[in-house]
């Protein structure tokens, strides 16, 4: 499995936001990039898309027009997928459906080089279950990109059981030198982030369920005091409430039914009832030019018995990621940072804090509740006795 260079051309299957950003990104690095998709309006529209984001950038001078049209003219739109023959990495990124991604691979392995390496973008399903329709499996890994591609600087990589050290290797030169910034996950539900972020918004939508706060007062809190970019209702409704709801959902029913996970009934009602948030024009939040939205309680005692909360359970999460080998405690507080955002690591943050801090945040929720969603993280009770850190 040689090293990947701008010589050779690189595939993408499916041409919606996360598969026409991703074919973005390879194409401004200097490959020529195979866009597939079945549907030919879905590939129009996703070359139509790409051409309005780099006019953007020509109007901003960023980049000459020129090149916007040489970056276009690297991309070619194929419902053929043959036309991947000589691709030396071809990433999928259809529909989360494991028999979808099974058959796309079964279908794609006699097409392709046997050196060529095969990734998902799956942000949820197993790399192990989708490669075990392909023969060669150790060229098969995870490729986790976040949107939108172009802009966010995060990928996970994440091996199967059988994926080899090869393969990340290769795989990792090539994003590193699209200027991504990489780290090494377990091939474990929901990876790095989409595991470690459900407290976010599950304990969140916990709060707005007792009725401590009001979902504007608890997005101010966490913005405010907490110092993140988004509440965890207002990035709801610009991920989509079923999005986020299915997230949450499959990660809860891969986990065996941890009640750390468990989803929220209220999210599911809004999904029921349609308020998906901005792109329906009305979630946890209403949109348009008419919307009247409820305005926070800015009490700082409230706020920080909030921030405190989420916080313990987010931290909870990041020390599970590492005691079950997820991976190490700097690439968590990487993924967390450049994937989603977050204004510290977690754990880096939990040592600041303290972690006598956290465990007594946890075990006073655990206490409270008598739940077992509480249940401090073992890492977190043999670190407190034994007075580490995590840096």
């Amino acid at each position: 499995m040689s090293k990947i260079d701008k010589s050779k051309p690189i595939g993408v299957i499916g041409a919606g936001t996360m598969g026409a950003g991703i074919a973005q990104v390879a194409a401004v690095n200097g490959h020529v990039v195979y866009l597939f998709d079945t549907d030919d309006t879905a590939l129009k529209t996703a070359r139509q898309n790409i051409k309005i984001i780099l006019n953007r950038k020509v109007e901003k001078g960023s980049i000459k027009d020129f090149e916007a049209g040489a970056i276009i003219d690297k991309i070619v739109l194929s419902n053929d997928i043959k036309k991947f023959v000589d691709c030396a990495l071809v990433i999928e990124a259809v529909v989360e459906n494991l028999k979808i991604k099974q058959k796309v691979f079964a279908n794609l392995e006699a097409i392709v080089d046997a050196d060529a390496l095969l990734a998902t973008n799956t942000s949820s399903l197993s790399i192990t279950s989708i490669s075990s329709a392909v023969e060669n499996r150790d060229r098969f890994l995870g490729l986790h990109f976040f949107n939108p591609a172009p802009v966010m600087p995060l990928v996970e990589i994440i091996t199967g059981l059988t994926t080899s050290g090869q393969a990340v290797e290769t795989a990792c030169d090539l994003l590193k030198s699209w200027g991504k910034t990489t780290v090494l996950a377990k091939d474990t539900p929901g990876f790095i982030v989409n595991r470690i972020a459900r407290p976010f918004y599950g304990e969140a939508l916990r709060i707005l369920e007792e009725g401590i706060a009001d979902t504007a007062t608890i997005d101010w809190a966490m913005k405010e005091i907490g110092g993140f970019r988004m509440g965890p209702f207002e990035l709801m409704d610009l991920i989509g409430n079923d999005v986020n709801y299915k997230v949450s959902e499959t990660v809860f029913e891969a986990f065996y039914y941890d009640p750390r996970f468990k989803p929220s009934q209220i999210q599911k009602r809004m999904v029921e009832a349609n308020f998906l948030g901005k792109k329906t024009g009305k979630g946890f939040y209403e949109y348009g030019n008419a919307a009247v939205n409820p305005s926070p309680v800015t009490d700082i005692e409230l706020g920080e018995k909030i921030v405190q909360r989420i916080l313990a359970m987010l931290i909870n999460e990041a020390a599970d990621a590492v005691f079950l080998n997820v991976a190490t405690p700097s690439d968590i507080d990487i993924a967390m940072t450049k994937g989603v955002n977050y204004p510290r690591g977690l754990l880096e943050w939990a040592d600041e804090i303290g972690l006598d801090t956290i465990l007594k945040n946890l075990t006073d929720l655990q206490d409270e509740y008598g739940e077992d969603r509480y249940r401090p993280n073992p890492l977190i009770k043999r670190m407190v006795k034994s007075k580490e850190k995590f840096y």
